[in-house]
Order: structure tokens, then sequence, then C-alpha cells
């Protein structure tokens, strides 16, 4: 029988596609000045949150001196930042702010996750590294088994959810869409919170705050 902590060990012990190896391990030999002392993680990142989660998130793959520094999904970075700040406004964390992997960081009703599990050169997976790691997420989705909604951050996080899904036809990814599985289950969509997207004001706070709203309203919490 699967389990998360056997999830994990594979997915930390992965080295399925060269071109991502190679660049993770490069970034955390070299650097970024402003975190020279510290020790990069550099490996795949495994998933995150509340086993029991009723919502769960899906981005894209580790940045390069976020996760892939830190160990933890959109810890570390702005992304993070400006993810877990909402999560905490909307009851899923108990403290909104994400530094490092031993910070006191609690999700509550969510799991975070991504259908690339490293850091990708200009955070741009290939089709094939997508489709290597995408027996991670297969179980991951299966080892949640209390999940009502499944919110994509991003088309690239909402195109591998269809996928696994089986959303057919698959409606065009927007912000704010909502695809109803038949079930109880829903998939949801925002655009990433990538600093592109939150520092030009295409995603702002308040809509990713009616994002989660609605993700609470759909999984009955």
């Amino acid at each position: 029988m699967d389990s998360f902590p056997a999830l994990n060990r594979d997915v930390v012990a992965c080295r399925a596609c060269p071109r991502l190896v190679e660049w993770r391990e490069q970034v955390g030999r070299e650097k970024r000045a402003a975190f020279r002392d510290e020790e990069y993680w550099a490996r795949p990142v495994p998933g995150f949150g509340d086993p029991r989660a009723r919502l769960v998130l899906v981005g894209l793959a580790p940045a390069a001196h976020g996760a892939n520094r830190t160990g933890r999904m959109f810890t570390g970075d702005r992304s993070g930042d400006f993810l877990y700040a909402a999560l905490h406004r909307a009851g899923y964390a108990n403290q909104p702010t994400s530094t490092h992997r031993d910070d006191g960081l609690e999700l509550s009703d969510a799991w975070i996750t991504a259908p690339v599990r490293c850091a990708p050169p200009a955070n741009k997976p290939t089709v094939a590294e997508r489709d290597n790691c995408r027996p991670f997420l297969e179980r991951e989705l299966a080892l949640l088994v209390e999940a009502r909604v499944y919110l994509a951050l991003g088309g690239f996080g909402y195109q591998a959810l269809c996928a696994h899904l089986g959303v057919r036809p698959r409606p065009a990814f927007a912000h704010g869409v909502e695809v109803g599985l038949g079930d109880g289950r829903w998939v949801l969509g925002s655009y990433h919170v990538s600093q592109q997207n939150t520092f030009t004001g295409r995603l702002t706070s308040d809509m990713l705050d009616v994002v989660l709203a609605r993700a609470r309203e759909l999984s009955g919490g």
C-alpha cells in the first residue's frame, strides 16, 4: 500500500531527467549571492500540507532559489510570500510567511504540490519532463482521498490536473474558471502567483482571496 512517506522518498531520490538534475544541482552549487551561506536542497521537492486536505493546490515546478533552496513548495521566494499570506487570510495556514522547512508553518485542509518536482531552467519544463514526473502526481492525488477542490495555479497545473482527472472537453484556462467533475469535486483556476503576475497586478491579493473563498465554499468547508 502506498503512503506519503514512501512517495516522498521516491520523489526526493528521483534522477529521471538529466537536464533538471544538472540544473538543480548547478544552482545549488553556484547559489545566489543573498543565500551564499546556505546549503541548498537541490533535489526534487515533495508536496506539503494536510494529508486530509479537501483543497489541493497545484502549481508548476519549484523555483530555483525558492523551493530548490529550501526543500518545501513555494517557500523562500516572493511567490510563496504572496501565496501563503493568502492561505493564512483564508484560514488554511497558521502563519502568513514561509521562509524555511522548520519555520513552524502548518496547513489545515490544504495541500500544495506541482506536476514537476525539480526546478527547471527559465521555469520551463519540457513535455517529457512533465511526463516523467506524472506518476508522482498521480500517486499523490490518489493518496489525497478527502480532496474536493483542485486549484490550479496557472495553465501548466491546470493542464496536468485536467489530464489526470479526465476532463474532456477541457474548458480554456482562465482566472476563476470552474470545472465540475460530476461527483462533487471541482477544478478551479487562478493565475499563477509568480512575481511577473503579482508585480504587474495581473493577479492581486483580492483576486486570489475570491478564488480561495470559492474553493472553501465548494469543498464544504
